[in-house]
């Protein structure tokens, strides 16, 4: 723990910083009792052993035993060592924090990325003043007020100006001593190739900037006001060490409350989507940046949601899009439904033409369930007077029925598709039961790639004795004296020893006891979570003394235990090697070993 940060700066974090708020952004919590529960993020579980107590401000998972405060949980979940969790709690509960440079993890944004972040921070700040103070801005203003942009949206979503000049952006960049590394790094920027210095990527468009979890730019999307075929309609920033469209959707600073509170997603395609869905009062809209849904966006929409409506343009590219988009949300056991625009329209034209209450009530308010949205999609362009169409519908509508619905799901579309087609229901239950057992054999994993059934932890009476005698030595800074004064190390097992030795170094520079403090000074996760189920245990306060000398007479016992087994090996090897002497004394050394215990 840095000793640059003053102890009571650390507490006024640590106290300000409500770990229910903290882990529930990322963890679904339910409150059960006193206690808030979820699935654990740090190993795979299908039912909710993860627990926050909010009054102790600690979490613990009874399953694998990871635990800690809101620090340690930072530091844990976002591999950050104790002053960069430490800094981003800063930054929530008001205190800044400024981080050295031997402190960060190798997993951080670097000092460089941060560099890059300011220039779009500037840049935005720059556009959007452009747009709404400058004589150079109006006619930008005007079109955006024309298009249905109040003011309130301009400033909610930062939207901007480029101004039509070469260099203005880049000038002003290099001015405030931005290098030429840093300027094409950024992407804001493009060096001249038959010439010294540089252009200004976005020139003479509106400014949309993409930002970050924190809400800070690290993109833009910038469109012309009249389309025209020498310039394409929008141009966006290329993938930088700051933006990767991958892992980036737009609007997930702002929507990120409303997800939470629902846990549910409204996806776009693209960030206009957003934008108009704003205006029509859908606040937990997200969308991807002209990307496909990745495992990355997934991965991140995982942490806040349960629910997805998926909303993409009505034309032949957005359905093929939002079925892919349905499926892979339906395999990490979302509830996906998918809410269709008619025609060939997308979210905008929807709203301009029939109105933002109509968009929500009609088409967000009354999506489709994923199955019926699949048959909806496999209907399409098909003629059920031609035998091949009919059968090629069945078979793509039993395709994702199976193994992905209920019996209830199933009896369900089957009569329907029965109705539809005219074939019996018997004909396509036989057919779907197929289908079903293929996708059975195809999805069983071989043997090497089977999940290892995690056994329970077999507590032994040592570990037992360990613990609660290292839970006395956490509670109380005068039993870590006692045990001090004794020969050697008094624990046996590695990971107790490795906790001893570092107790003993923060005792020397604390001499008072608080386990939270001494969590954070720990590096290695897994004696985190040592330390925290140790920390849990229940000890006996009418009787201390009794029961740490219960601990060390069971661990003194053990320890001679564990001598007796070598003096015998070593007896052995001594009888092999003909050396009667040596064995003898060995086992005169055995025999007196047994009687004192």
């Amino acid at each position: 723990m840095s000793s640059r940060v003053p102890e009571e700066v650390i507490e006024q974090i640590r106290s300000s910083a409500d770990i229910v708020d903290v882990v529930g952004e990322y963890v679904q919590l339910t409150k059960r009792g006193r206690n808030w529960f979820g699935l654990c993020p740090f190993h795979g579980e299908s039912t909710p052993s993860f627990s926050v107590t909010s009054d102790k401000q600690i979490f613990h998972c009874f399953g694998c035993g990871a635990g800690g405060n809101v620090i340690t949980f930072l530091m844990d979940i976002e591999n950050l060592s104790f002053q960069e969790a430490l800094s981003r709690l800063g930054q929530r509960t008001g205190h800044e924090i400024e981080i050295s440079a031997s402190s960060t993890s190798a997993d951080a944004p670097s000092k460089a990325d941060n560099r890059l972040v300011d220039m779009h921070e500037f840049a935005a700040d720059m556009y959007h003043h452009i747009l709404l103070n400058t004589e150079e801005g109006q006619a930008a203003l005007d079109y955006l007020e024309n298009r249905g942009f109040t003011r309130e949206m301009i400033e909610k979503y930062r939207i901007g100006w480029s101004l039509p000049e070469w260099n203005y952006i880049s000038s002003a960049l290099q001015k405030k001593g931005y290098t030429e590394e840093e300027l094409t790094s950024s992407g804001l920027a493009i060096a001249r190739e038959q010439s010294d210095g540089f252009f200004d990527r976005f020139r003479g468009r509106i400014m949309f900037p993409i930002m970050n979890e924190t809400g800070k730019t690290i993109a833009f999307s910038g469109r012309i006001m009249e389309n025209t075929k020498q310039e394409a309609k929008y141009m966006n920033s290329p993938e930088s060490p700051v933006f990767q469209k991958s892992q980036v959707l737009y609007n997930f600073h702002l929507a990120r409350g409303s997800i939470r509170k629902n846990r549910k997603i409204v996806l776009f395609e693209g960030f206009m989507d957003v934008i108009a869905a704003g205006k029509a009062g859908v606040d937990n809209a997200l969308a991807t940046m002209g990307t496909s849904l990745t495992a990355q966006h997934i991965r991140i929409m995982k942490r806040f949601a349960q629910e997805v409506v998926i909303c993409f343009d009505g034309d032949d590219a957005g359905w093929e899009a939002a079925k892919r988009a349905a499926i892979a949300l339906n395999e990490e056991k979302f509830k996906v439904e998918v809410a269709v625009l008619p025609g060939k329209m997308d979210p905008d034209d929807y709203v301009r033409e029939n109105g933002s209450e109509a968009f929500k009530e009609q088409i967000i308010g009354k999506p489709h369930a994923f199955i019926a949205f699949a048959m909806m999609h496999a209907r399409r362009h098909k003629n059920f007077q031609y035998e091949n169409d009919l059968l090629q519908y069945i078979q793509e509508v039993l395709q994702l029925l199976a193994g992905r619905s209920t019996p209830l799901e199933r009896d369900l579309y089957i009569k329907q598709l029965s109705t539809e087609t005219g074939l019996s229901q018997e004909a396509i239950l036989q057919h779907y039961r197929k289908l079903e057992n293929k996708s059975v054999e195809r999805n069983r994993p071989e043997a090497p790639a089977q999940p290892v059934r995690r056994e329970p932890k077999k507590v032994t009476s040592l570990h037992r004795a360990e613990r609660l005698l290292m839970a006395h030595a956490l509670a109380d800074a005068s039993v870590m004296d006692k045990l001090a004064q004794q020969d050697g190390i008094p624990f046996i097992s590695e990971e107790f020893q490795a906790i001893y030795v570092q107790l003993l170094g923060f005792y020397e520079e604390w001499n008072k006891a608080d386990f939270h403090k001494f969590l954070e000074t720990l590096q290695d996760p897994e004696l985190r979570k040592l330390v925290m189920e140790t920390a849990l245990s229940e000890r006996d306060p009418d009787h201390p003394e009794e029961e740490i000398s219960d601990c060390l007479k069971h661990l003194g016992k053990h320890r001679i235990e564990q001598e007796i087994s070598l003096k015998i090996q070593q007896s052995k090897e001594a009888e092999k090697q003909h050396d009667l002497k040596r064995a003898l004394l060995l086992a005169q050394e055995v025999i007196a070993l047994r009687k004192s215990l």
